[in-house]
C-alpha cells in the first residue's frame, strides 16, 4: 500500500543518508513497483498539472500529470532528478549543448521512454524535453535534489533552440492548454 506521508518520510531519510539520487531512486522505484497502490494513494489523475507534495532546500517531490499528447520544451533542472511513472508513459528527449557560428544552441542526443513502474535518474546537467505520447493522462512522481522552485535554470525555445531563463508561467500555460484540449474531448 502506498502511504504518501510514509513515502515522503522515506524520501527525506534517503536524501539525508545520501545526497545523490541513488537512495531516493530506490525509494521511488519501490513505490511505483505497485502502480495500483500509488493510484489509490494519490487518486486517479483527472487533469494535467504539477502538484507539490514536499519542498525543502534538499528535496522537492512533485506529482506531475501530463495531459494527453502533451509536450514541454527542452529545459534543465540544475539538480538531479528521479522520474518515477505510476500510470501512462513519459518520453524524454535528451539534448546536448552545441556551439556554432550563431552561438550556443542544443541538439538532440538521445531519448528514453518511461512507462509505469519505471524510476529513472536524470543527472544535474541533463537537458530534456518531455512528451506524453499517449491519448490519456500520464502520472509520475518527480523527485529533485534541491528546491525545484528556487533554483535558476533555463528552457530552450522549441523552434530556435536558443536558451532563455526558465519561465514557470510559460510552463503553466502548457498544462492549461492541455487541460483545455482535454475538456474539449
Amino acid at each position: 500500500m502506498f502511504d504518501l506521508e510514509e513515502f515522503l518520510a522515506d524520501c527525506r531519510d534517503a536524501v539525508e543518508q545520501d545526497p545523490s539520487h541513488r537512495a531516493a531512486r530506490e525509494v521511488a522505484a519501490r513505490a511505483v513497483a505497485d502502480p495500483a497502490a500509488v493510484l489509490k494513494g494519490l487518486g486517479e489523475p483527472e487533469r494535467a498539472g504539477v502538484t507539490p507534495l514536499y519542498q525543502s532546500e534538499t528535496l522537492t517531490v512533485l506529482n506531475v500529470v501530463w495531459g494527453p499528447l502533451m509536450n514541454v520544451p527542452a529545459h534543465n533542472h540544475e539538480m538531479w532528478a528521479v522520474i518515477s511513472v505510476y500510470t501512462g508513459r513519459e518520453d524524454n528527449i535528451f539534448w546536448r549543448r552545441i556551439k556554432d557560428e550563431d552561438g550556443e544552441t542544443i541538439e538532440a542526443a538521445g531519448a528514453k521512454s518511461l512507462a509505469a513502474k519505471c524510476a529513472e535518474p536524470l543527472g544535474r546537467d541533463i537537458i530534456h524535453s518531455v512528451v506524453n505520447p499517449i491519448n490519456r493522462l500520464t502520472g509520475a512522481i518527480h523527485l529533485y535534489g534541491g528546491d525545484f522552485f528556487e533554483v535558476e535554470r533555463h528552457e530552450w525555445d522549441p523552434e530556435t533552440h536558443i536558451a532563455r531563463p526558465f519561465d514557470i508561467e510559460n510552463t503553466r500555460r502548457y498544462f492549461e492548454r492541455s487541460n483545455a484540449l482535454l475538456d474539449a474531448t
